[in-house]
């Protein structure tokens, strides 16, 4: 039997890498370990120009422009190759952070032989290869590990993430507005009940998710780069006229990040978890959507478009058309709440000054992203698959008069209140008249003309259908565009 494991070129373990590439795939730009090694260069690039450039280090050269785009540019060109020989490298040193360092200094010593050449700052040779002392100075790998981290972060999330579940909720807000006035017999605890429309509900679910990505572009990404243990105590030692607060927060800041002031070794994660929340909570309503969706599909109200879900429905029973983007969805929701659940809980301990379990938890953000990505993606694919059976909501409703119930009780209190007669007992009397029977649009007609109601409050109610039992529900829905 052939070892599929050796097989090249290699064979993904996990979906997200295999079957569901293409849908993950922009996140592999963020949030994959290359990723990740081209954030810790832009760390390592970033601190070297800060500290040169704010004439921190008593006699350090300035970098030119031209230096600096060298540098830089070490970054904008980071791919396969570097990624191959940065491999090389950890296999020497074991240490990824370490690794990275060592990559960059040998580009500082090549920078002499740059194609086009790299110019200093008096326009003689460059400096760059005297400097190599100065790449991580002061830093523990921490301080480039959770600069790097929010840096990758933010972007998968604002670049990737985030205009998914944008495309959700407005997917669905449309559909809101589509179905404004489709009356729809709604189902509290399963059971017939007061009707809305299917656009009313639909922008519950569009006003809830909406709630949730506004919580995710609020997110503050933390960051620091105080050293060993927080204390800045190397840096003081080494450098103390130095203002080594400033510094660490100007830096913080350069990078479009928020300065942590006071942390272990580590910057204590308690914004990724925050971030991880808001993210499964936005999973889980998307997963409401989805289960009732899947039961308006199953009660008939949604017809799937072949075309839009696929060819084949089921492998045995030719009439099926599975609603198999809404159960797709369910699934990866599942599984990437767990996994945002995990880094939640699991990111905000780590023992006394440090300890190493988020190095491995942190690895796998772009996985639980991912399966949530994977799940709006299917979601949104699945609503865009659907026509409204309007005959089948009314054939619905028209079967349902006992609802009405409802309404006619209240309609007798509230002329009690006013002063009329004969009003009494009116939840009994529906109770009686409704409960466990289907009532007749005669019969209920037939009920209410024998109430002795007011004129006018009469009339409005022989009127009312179920159908047009739907209060305010059209009217609701211009919230979304609050």
């Amino acid at each position: 039997m052939v070892d599929l494991s050796a097989v090249s070129p290699a064979i993904a373990l996990g979906p997200l890498d295999g079957r569901y590439r293409t849908v993950a795939a922009p996140l592999v730009n963020h949030l994959s370990e290359a990723a990740l090694n081209r954030a810790r260069l832009q760390v390592e690039v970033e601190w070297l120009i800060h500290l040169t450039d704010g004439g921190v280090l008593p006699g350090a050269p300035r970098l030119s422009d031209s230096e600096k785009a060298y540098l830089r540019g070490v970054v904008e060109d980071f791919g396969a190759e570097e990624i191959a020989e940065l491999g090389v490298i950890e296999a020497e040193t074991r240490h990824d952070v370490k690794a990275v360092e060592y990559l960059l200094k040998r580009r500082l010593a090549a920078a002499a032989q740059a194609p086009g050449g790299v110019v200093g700052a008096d326009g003689g040779p460059t400096v760059l290869p005297t400097v190599g002392e100065i790449v991580h100075i002061f830093c523990t790998s921490e301080d480039i590990n959770n600069l790097s981290y929010a840096l990758t972060i933010r972007a998968a999330v604002e670049q990737v993430w985030l205009p998914a579940a944008r495309g959700l909720v407005e997917d669905l807000a449309a559909m809101a507005h589509e179905y404004a006035d489709a009356a729809m017999l709604a189902r509290t605890h399963g059971q017939p009940a007061t009707p809305t429309t299917l656009g009313k509900e639909l922008a519950v679910l569009a006003h809830r998710l909406r709630r949730q990505v506004r919580r995710v572009e609020a997110t503050e990404y933390l960051g620091k780069i105080n050293g060993a243990t927080g204390t800045f105590g190397a840096h003081v030692v080494s450098v103390p006229s130095a203002d080594w607060q400033a510094v660490g927060r100007g830096f913080v800041e350069h990078l479009g990040l928020t300065w942590n002031p006071l942390t272990t070794q580590i910057e204590s994660h308690d914004w990724q978890a925050e971030l991880y929340s808001d993210v499964a909570r936005f999973n889980r309503i998307a997963h409401n959507l989805a289960t009732d969706v899947w039961t308006y599909i199953s009660l008939g109200y949604f017809h799937q478009r072949l075309s839009a879900q696929g060819s084949t429905g089921s492998s045995t029973m030719p009439h099926k058309v599975n609603p198999i983007r809404f159960e797709n969805g369910e699934a990866n929701l599942e599984i990437s709440c767990s996994l945002l659940d995990t880094l939640a809980a699991t990111l905000v301990t780590s023992r006394l000054q440090r300890d190493l379990t988020d190095s491995t938890t942190q690895r796998n953000v772009g996985v639980a992203l991912g399966h949530s990505l994977l799940a709006v993606d299917n979601i949104r694919r699945g609503l865009a698959g659907l026509d409204v059976d309007r005959a089948r909501l009314e054939e619905d409703l028209e079967a349902t008069w006992e609802v009405l119930g409802e309404p006619v009780q209240q309609a007798m209190r509230a002329a009690a209140v006013a002063g009329a007669t004969g009003m009494a007992d009116p939840y009994e009397r529906l109770k009686e008249l409704t409960r466990g029977k289907k009532v007749t649009p005669e019969g209920m007609r037939e009920f209410i003309s024998g109430l002795g109601m007011p004129d006018d409050v009469e009339a409005r109610l022989l009127a009312l259908t179920p159908a047009t039992y739907t209060g305010l529900a059209a009217e609701l829905i211009s919230h979304l565009d609050d």
